[in-house]
């Protein structure tokens, strides 16, 4: 966004140090000149009509200045129309300034109109139409239009490649933008920082961070918006590590951050859960004059509650002056991740009763998810039945049927659900499959399990994730070849499982644990202090699930590797670590097994702490013994 603004304004400077072509001021001028900076411009093209005055260049190009700055789409198209009608032959210049009036306006059809008939164009002309397709996510129209100036002899600027670039975008787009970053470098453009920025934006949304920080890390110079866009790309990539050690490091080397910048780093505290950090930075823009626009407050209410803090980002929620769907989207979103099932129904009853904002298909899945994550199956069930009957007026798609499929199989409905993915009114997706998967797994339905597992393994062979959850059932079921089998298939087809890790932030330093870790410069100190935890969990009633063991070794041994779980070590030293009466937050990369869920809420129960555990799925808020989820996950 920022770099199409920049794209913009020097779009008009270049216009503006095109020669004009002055004459001496007649009877109409005179009249522009009195009304061209004030609001009465109506006024003005009524005394022209009347008098039946010609316009030269000054004059047109004044009026046309005051309807682009105004964005005065009638006064506007009376300028255009008075050309037509006194047969006046514009130049250039004036036909490019109408293209970019018509692109102000929000009037594609008919800048394109004006630049299709022109008699000759140059640069600007082609980049201010190709500049109105991208701004508005054309991007193939964009793309093409720019094929078409390279095949008419134009060679491109630099203000041309800052806005063609955000158009590439997708497998051919990529394809197309490689094709460019050749010809950047052929005519020496590289180093400019406004195609270095566009360049850097398109290889990391593409996922090629690499490539996209060699291009930063080579600028000359760097502005807000080339260092915004490396920071956005690590952030959405989930690199969130990187992201905040480049903010760090560019402040430190004297950055002037925006809005934009903030809402970058505050997606990847958000992934990251660092609430005392996620802290200091909303202090920071208390503090700092960045304008609270409504997408960084969203920010805010989305990293508040994804740090586990829903009463900050309630807070934040009730005191914007201005709300969009995504602000109730990101409220509801943090309710539902929370298992605050009652506050995701009350929240959608308040939108729907203010009737300020409509709801959207994201708002539709956040109510569903929090309804299933909630216990609270019927009152799900209700609310797509209104969608689907037109109640709520948002078009059912795939990822709301999935949330049914979710919301039946974790109420144990698992019969039902897999009756509702065969009536489903298209072919059901792999992430439907999944959650009926999942389902069966926690509740060791392996016939429909079976099935459901061998038909995501066609699906997508190489997601590790189904092979583990359909090893799981297996072993829960004591087939320890079948097992073998999976595992081996894996081999075969080089598919590697991620690596669970769970990480703890203390004194603002983040300490990651991985399963029998022995990196952690702590590490003999932790394993001795689970070894402890685990016999006294015992003397209480704790009893280790060794059903979350996929290994077909005796007792023993498996609780020795559950013991080593990247959970267990994490809440360990948040026991030793932290002061005795503080929250343990920990977040996990995967979803949390039940046999830590259980010690979690020990360690919460007998030493009176209160234990915060996010996982891939949900928060789990333990308070003496009880979680918030209510064993529901």
């Amino acid at each position: 966004m920022l770099r199409t603004k920049h794209v913009l304004s020097f779009t008009h400077k270049a216009l503006f140090q095109q020669p004009r072509f002055l004459s001496f001021p007649s009877n109409a001028q005179l009249v522009l000149s009195t009304h061209s900076h004030n609001t009465h411009l109506r006024e003005a093209l009524l005394q022209m009509a009347l008098c039946n005055h010609d316009i030269d260049f000054q004059g047109y190009n004044t009026l046309l200045i005051w309807c682009v700055g105004k964005r005065a789409f009638r006064e506007g198209q009376r300028v255009h129309a008075h050309m037509i009608k006194t047969h006046y032959v514009p130049c250039l210049y004036l036909r490019t300034r109408l293209v970019l009036f018509y692109n102000k306006c929000d009037s594609l059809e008919h800048a394109r109109r004006v630049f299709d008939e022109m008699p000759e164009r140059n640069v600007v002309s082609w980049t201010a139409m190709i500049s109105a397709y991208s701004q508005r996510g054309y991007a193939s129209q964009a793309s093409s239009l720019f094929v078409q100036m390279l095949r008419s002899g134009t060679e491109p600027n630099a203000f041309t490649f800052a806005t063609v670039l955000p158009s590439c975008i997708g497998s051919f787009g990529f394809i197309l933008g490689n094709q460019i970053h050749c010809l950047v470098i052929k005519l020496n453009y590289e180093a400019n920082v406004y195609v270095g920025s566009s360049l850097l934006d398109m290889y990391a949304k593409d996922g090629k961070i690499h490539e996209a920080r060699g291009i930063f890390e080579c600028l000359p110079e760097r502005d807000v918006v080339s260092c915004t866009a490396i920071i956005s790309g690590y952030a959405q990539l989930g690199l969130d590590e990187e992201a905040l050690e480049l903010f760090r490091r560019l402040q430190g080397e004297g950055m002037q951050s925006n809005y934009v910048t903030y809402t970058s780093v505050l997606t990847a505290l958000s992934g990251l859960a660092i609430l005392d950090h996620g802290k200091q930075m909303h202090n920071h823009l208390l503090r700092s004059e960045v304008p609270s626009f409504v997408v960084l407050q969203n920010s805010l209410i989305d990293m508040y509650s994804k740090c586990g803090n829903l009463t900050y980002a309630r807070r934040i929620f009730d005191t914007m002056h201005e709300r969009t769907v995504i602000s109730w989207n990101a409220m509801l979103v943090g309710y539902s991740k929370h298992g605050e099932g009652k506050e995701v129904l009350e929240l959608f009853t308040l939108m729907r009763e203010e009737n300020k904002v409509k709801p959207d298909s994201v708002t539709v899945l956040a109510v569903l998810s929090g309804c299933s994550h909630g216990g609270l199956e019927d009152k799900g069930m209700d609310i797509f039945y209104d969608m689907t009957s037109g109640k709520i007026s948002v078009q059912p798609v795939p990822k709301h049927y999935g949330c049914v499929v979710d919301l039946l199989g974790r109420a144990g409905r698992v019969e039902e659900a897999f009756e509702f993915i065969k009536k489903m009114p298209f072919e059901p997706s792999a992430a439907i499959w999944g959650s009926l998967l999942g389902a069966c797994s926690v509740h060791s339905n392996v016939d429909i399990g079976e099935f459901v597992g061998h038909r995501l393994l066609e699906i997508e062979p190489e997601n590790a994730g189904n092979y583990v959850i359909l090893s799981n059932l297996y072993a829960s079921a004591g087939r320890w070849e079948d097992v073998r089998s999976l595992r081996n298939l894996m081999l075969r087809k080089d598919v590697t499982k991620e690596p669970g890790r769970s990480w703890i932030e203390l004194d603002q330093v983040l300490h990651t644990f991985h399963a029998n870790d022995c990196s952690h410069p702590r590490r003999e100190e932790v394993s001795a202090k689970v070894q402890e935890l685990s016999v006294r969990f015992k003397e209480a009633g704790y009893v280790p699930d060794l059903s979350c063991v996929l290994h077909d070794v005796d007792e023993e041994q498996k609780e020795k590797i559950i013991l080593s779980h990247s959970e267990k070590l994490a809440l360990a030293f948040g026991l030793i670590a932290t002061p005795e009466h503080a929250t343990i937050r920990v977040i996990k990369n995967l979803r949390i097994c039940v046999d830590c869920h259980n010690f979690a809420k020990y360690m919460s129960k007998i030493y009176g702490r209160e234990v915060s555990l996010r996982d891939k799925n949900r928060f789990h808020r333990i308070v003496r013994g009880k979680c918030s989820c209510g064993d529901y996950w």
